[in-house]
């Protein structure tokens, strides 16, 4: 499967960014820390009075600025919601008429889409599907959600498409928010935040979903690519560039056809987007024999991944110093001094990086930095222990007391610093109960998909890449 070129033109005169909230600014605006991953870029004095919170393209230096520091995901763009022009929008199904009337109303009901284009692919619904209104095409049996997707954007004559799935019920504005990122020439993809539709029939299960959907990539925007922290972007809902897309989906994959195209588009030098003032609600499953199912297909697709991007599927991308520190500590009281010593010799060599001539070596500074890279790194395999490599855990903790303690530890934090931040939405029982039932069926799936394709990369861990 193929992906369009990227153009070679800059950003646009009137384009302008800010500098993401997270991200730091040290040495009086010369250095910018931020990004996912972490990144430290130092600006020269010209770019520094160029860029104060926000900075607007004029001329080719400010293109380029502005260029830089999206790539690096220190900066995203600030645009101002428009209406859209020259969109179709593209709803793939199968058998699910009375949702399909739902999402069809609520885009009648928005003055902005009401006009808009609807191409409705039938993908061998027992009941071929009525859409008044909108394009029906029809696939004589089902094909899957992404040859549906397909045949609606070879369908497509407009400049950009709108994916939404039949289960979705996209917000007031939501396309109006996502329209102008497609203001840089480079842009292939951006999606809006996906949110839960109040349950018709909710179960112990649905506070926990709507709280941490694993459609939900969060509340703040960001560069969407590979080993970053979101790294792909769900195909419930997009909106896509035609030119950009190519073959579109890839229609061997049952799952994670979404992640494989957004992954092709990065690696072709697109970018892609994640925007979540745009919102889009779906209607999660609640049933937990259903929702299990889902998640265990989920997990099938990594090896499907893995066998294209190879090491960008890594369950674990962890540095060699951080992960020697986690090493010692869990051998016990002898590894304490041995642990510390790495993170010193590892702050020395970061702090001789990050030097600038003239400038006194920045220890402090550093050693901060591997601090905070190998918590984050404990937190990672913390969660791998309880979600991707689960089984090995458990055959540790079978025959060795240390083990037990440390996968009961790291099941314990792993559930509490998730939960600490929807506490307001979810009690701590229930979503501990829930994550680790999620966890034990996405690497059951994990696992399954790896020993069908007979390739352990999705299993293995990765180094974190270097810019």
């Amino acid at each position: 499967m193929t992906v369009g070129p990227p153009p070679s033109g800059r950003l646009p005169d009137g384009f302008a960014v800010r500098l993401d909230p997270a991200v730091q600014r040290r040495d009086d605006g010369a250095t910018l820390l931020g990004g996912s991953p972490l990144r430290l870029m130092r600006l020269s004095a010209r770019a520094r009075a160029l860029l104060a919170d926000r900075l607007t393209v004029r001329d080719a230096t400010t293109a380029e600025l502005a260029a830089r520091l999206l790539d690096a995901g220190l900066a995203v763009p600030a645009v101002v919601p428009r209406r859209p022009d020259d969109v179709t929008v593209v709803i793939p199904v199968r058998d699910r008429a009375p949702e399909l009337a739902r999402l069809l109303a609520a885009l009648r009901a928005e003055p902005a889409t009401a006009q808009v284009p609807v191409i409705v692919v039938d993908d061998g619904s027992v009941e071929p599907v009525v859409a008044d209104g909108a394009t029906v095409l029809r696939h004589a049996s089902a094909r899957g959600p992404a040859a549906a997707r397909n045949t609606g954007l070879r369908a497509a004559t407009t400049a950009t498409v709108a994916f939404l799935d039949s289960d979705c019920v996209p917000r007031p504005g939501w396309l109006a928010a996502l329209s102008p990122h497609l203001d840089d020439p480079r842009l292939a993809l951006v999606a809006p935040r996906i949110v839960g539709l109040p349950a018709a029939r909710p179960t112990w299960l649905t506070p926990y979903e709507h709280a941490v959907s694993a459609l939900d990539m969060g509340d703040r925007p960001a560069a969407v690519r590979p080993l970053s922290a979101v790294s792909y972007v769900p195909s419930a809902a997009l909106l896509a560039r035609r030119a950009a897309l190519g073959d579109g989906f890839d229609e061997s994959m049952p799952v994670a056809e979404d992640v494989d195209l957004v992954w092709r588009l990065a690696a072709a030098g697109w970018r892609v987007r994640y925007e979540p003032a745009a919102l889009v609600a779906h209607e999660h499953p609640a049933a937990p024999r259903a929702w299990l199912r889902r998640r265990a297909f989920y997990g099938t697709g990594a090896a499907l991944l893995a066998g294209r991007h190879g090491s960008a599927v890594a369950p674990v991308v962890i540095s060699p110093w951080s992960a020697a520190v986690w090493g010692l500590l869990l051998a016990g009281r002898r590894g304490v001094l041995p642990a510390a010593g790495v993170l010193a010799v590892a702050s020395a060599r970061l702090a001789h990086r990050l030097r600038r001539p003239g400038d006194r070596v920045p220890a402090g500074f550093a050693a901060g930095l591997v601090l905070r890279g190998t918590a984050t790194a404990g937190t990672t395999l913390a969660r791998s222990l309880t979600r991707h490599h689960w089984p090995l855990a458990l055959i540790a903790a079978v025959v060795s007391r240390r083990a037990r303690r440390v996968v009961l530890a790291a099941a314990v934090a792993d559930a509490g610093l998730a939960w600490w931040p929807h506490r307001a939405e979810v009690g701590p029982l229930r979503f501990a109960a829930a994550r680790r039932l999620e966890d034990l069926a996405y690497g059951a799936g994990l696992w399954a998909g790896a020993l069908r394709a007979r390739d352990a990369r999705a299993l293995l861990p990765a180094v974190p890449p270097r810019f």
